[in-house]
């Protein structure tokens, strides 16, 4: 399967809201086919409401969300590309979720249309999954694998999963993002994967979505994003004559040291750095926390 064949998602002046308070603002965002992106955000950002307006499972108040130029609200040939695996519910219509996960995994196929049923059956016996138990016996980590069968085995052209590694330990979750990245090579189809383990599964991630209180903060390359930020640290005056001129966005005492973030376009070697101080790059995790830790902030901030 080629990437090139896969569709586009759009969306354009996306607004989504509950009566008089509105949790995404103007969203725009397009998801070129044949990448994996990661999401990240706060709880509360709206990750998950964005993903359900993107595919069709809640209606926005304003704008547009287009799947390969066709409108993906209530629309069977759109919706067919699309796959949302989340988080599944141990309790059903008021009482425990009696399915067995043979009975879930079935349900799934008759609803995604490039569903690969042997590849599902692979990843049960990987998982070591038993089909016979019903979801409302399952652990949570086994509830995790089953939303990550669904995501992996239904092909579709744009895979998304909501926290899909939540419930797993760091065994299991290196093994969810080996068998992400030997069927992203296999398929090329287009993943967004939204979770709050950052730091193992930013090596994943080509592409990354910030978004911070319902607003897409960033949006780009991982490593061109990341490349643009680093942690100056030394002695204050010389931390301060360093950062002259750049954009600082927080600073804070370390001991008789200061550090201060700064975002460089032109990456660290912007800097004219002596021997008095220290630069060190930032991980996408220090990132964030940076953008959408909403602590005060230090001189020249934006």
């Amino acid at each position: 399967m080629n990437g090139n064949q896969h569709p586009e998602l759009q969306a354009r002046g996306l607004r989504l809201r509950y009566g008089k308070n509105e949790v995404l603002h103007g969203i725009d965002l397009t998801l070129r086919p044949g990448c994996i992106y990661g999401l990240v955000g706060r709880n509360g950002a709206g990750k998950t409401t964005l993903l359900s307006c993107l595919t069709g499972q809640l209606a926005v108040s304003e704008g547009t969300v287009m799947c390969g130029g066709q409108p993906v609200w209530e629309n069977p040939a759109a919706l067919a590309n699309l796959c949302f695996s989340r988080e599944i519910g141990t309790t059903l219509g008021g009482g425990p979720n009696n399915m067995k996960v043979r009975d879930y995994l079935e349900a799934a196929a008759l609803f995604l249309p490039h569903w690969d049923k042997e590849y599902a059956a692979r990843l049960v016996e990987r998982f070591g999954l038993d089909e016979r138990k019903k979801i409302c016996k399952l652990s949570k980590g086994m509830l995790s694998m089953v939303t990550i069968v669904i995501a992996l085995a239904s092909r579709a052209p744009i895979t998304i999963l909501d926290e899909p590694v939540a419930g797993l330990d760091v065994v299991a979750r290196e093994d969810f993002y080996k068998l992400l990245l030997e069927d992203y090579a296999e398929t090329e189809r287009t993943f967004v994967i939204s979770t709050h383990i950052i730091e193992e599964a930013a090596s994943v991630f080509e592409e990354v979505i910030l978004l911070d209180e319902g607003n897409i903060l960033e949006m780009g390359e991982t490593d061109e994003l990341v490349g643009q930020f680093a942690a100056v640290t030394g002695a204050e005056e010389a931390v301060d004559a360093v950062c002259a001129g750049h954009r600082v966005l927080t600073c804070e005492r370390l001991g008789r040291q200061k550090q201060c973030v700064v975002r460089l376009p032109g990456g660290p070697g912007a800097l004219r750095a002596g021997s008095e101080v220290y630069v060190e790059p930032l991980t996408l995790q220090k990132v964030f926390v940076t953008l959408c830790g909403h602590e005060e902030k230090g001189g020249g901030a934006a």
